[in-house]
This record gives C-alpha cells, structure tokens and sequence, in this order.
C-alpha cells in the first residue's frame, strides 16, 4: 500500500495588503470598500455596509494568478476602484456603482511586469501604473481601454511608484538599490531625475518625500530641501503644504492620508499589521462633527487561506508556524484535531523564516526586519513587546538584517540568526542574541556579496556550520554565482573556516541535516527568491561532508522527476527514525540511503509544471505540490501544499 497523505486543515485565514477605499457613489452617497488579499481565492473587495458592517464580497476572476492586491487606488473623481495585482501585474477595475460587473481584469500592465507598486491619476483621467521587476510604466485610458506601455523607465532598478498633480504634473519615486524620484512627461515617458539620490539605505539622515499638498501640486521634500514640481521643472520653496487625503503615498504602502466621506466619515481599522496584514475585523468610524457618535462595526468577510511559511516542532511537543502575509501564528496537534490560528506575534508582518526552542519556548524570527518573537505555550495570549508579554516582539537587532532565513540555539543558551538584508542592499548578517539579558551582537559580510542561509551546531566541534547563499536584499540583483560554507566559533565569536568543499558550481545549502556519526547533509540549489535576482534554476544537489576534517565524502543530483526546490528550499532535510535522513523537492519526499547521496522516492503525486512567469510559489499551482517542510515527529512527516497542513506516515524501515 502506498504512503498516506493527510490533511490537518487550513491553520490561517487572515489576509494582507488590506486596504480602506473611503469615497461615494455617483449619487453622492458615502461608499466604503477595501481591497483584500490572500493566497487560497485570491485578492478580493469588499463593499462594507457602514450602518452594520456587512461586507458584500468580490472575488478576482484568476485567483491563481491574481493573488495580492499591493498597487490600489480609488479615483477621487469617478470613485471608481483600480488594482493591480501580483503575481500577474495585471490592471482590475472595481466600480461601486455598478457592483454587478463585479471585480473587471483589465489586462497585464506590461508583459514583464508581475507586481503592482503604485497607481495616480492625472487630470485628463488617465490611470498612470508603476509596477516590478524593472520599474515599468504604463498609462491606461478608461475611455478607449488602451493600455500605453512605455516598458522600463530606468535600467538599475525594480520599482516605480507615480503620483500626479492637479496641473498635469507626473513624477515618481525609484526603489530600491538607486532610491530617487524623477519626473516624467506623459506625453512620451521621457523622464529626469530631481532632488538628490539616497546613498546609503541605513542612514536615517537621507531622506525622500515625494507627495501631492493640499493645493493638489506636487511636492518633494529631501535632506537637501524642499522643491514643488512644475511639469518638468521644479522651484525651491522654504515650506510645503501637508499631504493631500486619497491619495496613494509614494513612501508607505498606504493613502498619503485617508479622505472623509460624505456625511464626515472618517473609517479606520483597529489593531491591523504593516501592509495591512491580520484580521481586521474591527472598524471604527468616527465623524468630523463631534455632535454625532462614532460606530464601532464588526465585519463579515470570509477569507480562504493563506500560505504556510514555516512548520515547526514545539517546546510542548505539539506544531508551531506562521503563514505568508500576513504573518500568524498557528498551532496543530500532531494528529490533526486542532488546527488554530493564535494571531499576532509578531510587529514584522510579513512571515516567519526559522524556529528555535529555548526552556520550553519557541522562538520565531521574521520578516521584514529580522524580528525575533518568544511564545510561552504553557502561558494565556497577550501579545506585546514588553517582559510578561506572551508572544514578546524583542524587535530588531540592527539596521541590515531583513529576511531570517536560519535560527537556531546553542547550549550556552543564545540563538543565532543568518539573515538576507534589507531591500537594495548585498551582504547579510550573522546574529547572536541571549534571550536571557537581551545582549546581541550582529556581523555582516561573512564572506563578500553572501548571506547566510542555513545554520546546524556541530556538538562535537561545538562550532556552527553555516551555509552561505548568494541572496541579496529583494530589488538588487546577485553578484556572483558562487555559494559557500563556513564554520563559527561560538565561544570566541569568530568564523574559524570557509570554502566550498572543492565543489563546482555550488548552489546554495539551503538546508543541512546532521548524521549520527557526525557527517552532515546538504540540499544545494536555487529557490524561488534567489531566481528572483538572476539565479539560474538549476537541479537541486545533495551532498554529504565531514564538517571536521572539511572533506566532501559524496554528491549526487536529485532526479529530474522529483522537480525543483520547493519555495525555497529551508528545512527541507529532516532526521527520522534511526537516524536516518529524509528530504523533500518541491514535488517528492525522498529517503536518503545512510552513508551515501543515493536517494528513494517514498512519495510523489504530481509530476513537475512547466515553468510558470509567476515569481514566487512555483509549486503550490499543483494539488500535491511540497511548498514547505515541517519536522518528522514518530514516523509522520509533515509539510504543506500552499495552505494546507500535511502529514505523510512513512512506511518502515526494510
């Protein structure tokens, strides 16, 4: 009888980039809608009932494709709603005067494009669109429906956030390597840049902010003063007014500030994330006329899923996790009586990259910012980032550190964290952190233009062995092809080793498993992030190597059937019964044969898709797709598929 499969349940439903349209409808009513996103249904809108809270729900047509809803805007002058989506950079139209034509796919704003950045609309009511990879810019005429595509608008960056003035006037502001704003003629594209660049994304005293004032002119304030924009020229000016309401801010995922409905209605979410992640479930709408009471509404939308990011064995015994945007925790019994979402906590809203336990707690690191959160599961929820809170945020350790891809503990009690940086930047960062007294310590560029992906404490050596990937912070681009490892001295806090074991072409060890005669495993290859930055996708590699003697003892390629890494790649090596080592691809569970890279495949439904545009989760548009790896507790293997918790009973050793 083959393995077995079965499915826990759907551990979160909560959404991101959650959005609040406040305006009217054609009869100058109040009209309240806000745009949703999640990975199981796609992005979707809501036209909330401002007496009760009622949410009428719209759903994308290609909820595969049409996941996020980051680029979003609603017209000031038609009140109509326009998103552009990822992963498919594609313009939606959503018209609360005629909700009957539901959610309207425009079409892709460029055929490169996969992510919407920012949406302005000029006086002639023409819809202006930045979107990523390649700062692309496009003009669509509600009128006629053409789209005018006038491709990259500069060559060393990803993204292009516009904004318009009421005199005409378009400029834009550039992220994320080469952060600067331009302005642009949209008669042709041609664009130049204004105001000074930012040098160094660390230094708080550079600055850039790009807005549309009160007077509905355009306005850029920098660390070398403040220019108003006049078509394509700009003029010194002492002061500036304050960011006009409605409309999309160039420096925050947000309205500049958000505009008052009819009747002085002022709507606001309660206890929602960065970009608009969790539940928000509590609105609150005050008035601008003191006399009138505020409402406090409680909403009925329904979410579908969203993406497991990292499954983890707990302190209890029991599986901890987060999801992908927003960032939630989870909890799950191992035989799949509880699947439950115990909400926030985290301030980084992103998702949860790596797991450790400390003293019967777990902790989580994650995205953006490389937080590091602490959960007591013997102890009641009250989030916080105070002592007795439980989750505790501890925050950031440092300006670099972005996406914690590794965590582990030592003996001595600290946690060590490897972390990609920030966005724009090279080089990530190796931390330390005592949870005891809240001492760190970080250090960058262990070796040049390298991140450390993956960690595993070597007791014998009592030395971390660190694997090192060639990520960079999303929007730049990889340097070099060339991965390493390298192996730390804990006590003296130092790297005492590095190489790349005489392997060729070494792609990133993206995960390490340790063997009970103390050699180690490795999985090599490219995940979806790296490939995002001009990786090659390559066939994953498993190797084996004594970490002592810094020998490669064996390698061999996966098959090709068993497809690419999955996502990418973190944990997929995990220690079962007897010790031995299995593994995970993006499509199969396989069996690592003790003292050798020969592998069995135990389980495999789906065949490997041909290569899809989409940039990210290439694999979970397949039903049985290996998305993330969890631990193997008993002889259970657990993973998710997008959303849903898995769990593999492994057949026995022969």
């Amino acid at each position: 009888m083959p393995p077995q499969v079965r499915d826990l349940g759907i551990p979160v439903k909560a959404v991101s980039w959650t959005r609040l349209h406040p305006g009217q409808t054609i009869d100058g009513k109040a009209s309240l809608l806000a745009s949703m996103s999640q990975n199981n249904g796609g992005f979707f809108v809501v036209d909330i009932d401002i007496e009760t809270g009622h949410c009428t729900q719209f759903h994308t047509e290609h909820p595969k494709q049409s996941t996020f809803s980051p680029g979003a805007f609603r017209s000031l002058t038609t009140g109509i709603l326009y998103v552009c989506s990822a992963w498919d950079g594609h313009l939606h139209r959503f018209d609360a005067n005629h909700p009957e034509r539901g959610i309207e796919d425009l079409g892709s704003v460029d055929d490169d494009a996969t992510f919407g950045n920012g949406i302005a609309e000029t006086p002639d009511g023409m819809i202006w669109i930045g979107s990523c990879p390649g700062a692309f810019l496009t003009k669509y005429d509600p009128t006629t429906g053409e789209m005018t595509k006038f491709g990259r608008i500069v060559n060393d960056d990803n993204y292009l956030y516009p904004v318009a003035g009421i005199d005409g006037s378009l400029a834009a502001q550039i992220k994320a390597t080469h952060q600067r704003v331009i302005v642009i003629d949209p008669a042709n594209g041609a664009h130049r840049q204004i105001g000074p660049s930012i040098t160094d994304t660390t230094d708080a005293s550079q600055s850039l902010q790009l807005y549309r004032g009160t007077d509905d002119l355009l306005y850029l304030k920098s660390h070398e003063g403040t220019m108003r924009i006049e078509g394509m020229e700009t003029v010194d000016v002492q002061n500036a007014p304050e960011p006009r309401t409605g409309i999309p801010a160039t420096y925050k995922h947000d309205y500049q500030a958000p505009a008052e409905m009819p009747g002085g209605w002022n709507p606001m979410f309660t206890g929602i994330g960065i970009n608009g992640t969790g539940e928000p479930r509590e609105l609150h709408l005050a008035n601008s006329n003191p006399e009138i009471a505020a409402r406090d509404l409680k909403l009925d939308w329904v979410g579908g899923g969203n993406n497991i990011h990292v499954i983890a064995l707990g302190p209890d015994g029991d599986l901890y996790g987060s999801s992908y945007l927003p960032n939630r925790l989870f909890h799950a019994t191992p035989d799949g009586s509880v699947a439950e979402d115990l909400g926030i906590h985290s301030y980084a809203g992103g998702q949860a990259y790596s797991t450790a336990n400390i003293d019967g707690k777990l902790y989580l690191a994650s995205y953006p910012g490389s937080h590091i959160s602490v959960y007591d599961p013997t102890k009641p929820i009250h989030y916080g980032e105070k002592p007795g809170d439980n989750p505790r945020d501890f925050g950031r350790f440092d300006k670099v550190s972005f996406r914690p891809n590794a965590l582990i503990s030592t003996p001595d009690g600290k946690l060590w964290m490897g972390s990609a940086p920030d966005y724009g930047l090279h080089e990530g960062t190796l931390v330390w952190m005592n949870p005891q007294t809240g001492e760190s310590q970080s250090h960058r560029a262990l070796l040049p233009d390298t991140s450390p992906v993956s960690l595993l404490h070597l007791p014998k050596l009592n030395q971390i062995l660190i694997g090192l990937s060639i990520e960079a912070g999303t929007g730049s681009k990889v340097r070099h092809l060339d991965a390493s490892f390298a192996l730390w001295d804990p006590i003296k806090d130092e790297m005492v080793w590095s190489g790349n074991l005489g392997i060729e072409d070494l792609a990133d060890p993206v995960a390490l498993a340790p063997t009970t005669d103390g050699l180690v495993y490795a999985l090599l290859g490219f995940g979806d992030q790296i490939q995002s930055q001009g990786a090659p996708a390559v066939r994953p590699r498993l190797i084996l190597f004594d970490p002592a003697k810094r020998e490669l003892i064996a390698q061999a390629w996966l098959p090709e059937e068993y497809g690419p890494l999955g996502w990418q790649g973190h944990h997929a090596l995990q220690v079962g019964p007897q010790g031995v080592v299995y593994g995970a691809s993006g499509y199969c569970i396989f069996r690592i044969k003790p003292g050798t890279c020969d592998v069995e495949r135990v389980w495999q439904n789906d065949e490997p898709p041909p290569p899809r545009k989409d940039p990210v989760w290439l694999t979970h548009s397949t039903p049985d797709a290996i998305d993330c790896v969890g631990p193997i507790i008993g002889d259970q293997f657990y993973f998710s598929t997008g959303w849903r918790l898995r769990a593999l009973t492994l057949p026995a050793e022969q």
